[in-house]
């Protein structure tokens, strides 16, 4: 999975690589999740607080045995 980010004034997404490296706190930026061949989105968008919930909602269905 892909995660991307874009400021909310923006139009461009960006491969996200941490909080890190962002230069301003979270909540302004909109981020979204994508399939690791970036095909399909399956977060359209939102905060990274709704797009990180889903995405461990992914991993743990992904990982459950």
């Amino acid at each position: 999975m892909v995660l991307q980010y874009k400021l909310k004034s923006e139009t461009r997404w960006k491969d996200y690589h941490g909080k890190a490296k962002l230069k301003l706190s979270v909540s302004r930026y909109n981020f979204r999740l994508l399939s690791s061949n970036k095909k399909k989105v399956l977060v359209k968008t939102g905060s990274y607080a709704i797009v990180m919930k889903r995405f461990r909602q992914i991993e743990f269905f992904k990982h459950r045995t």
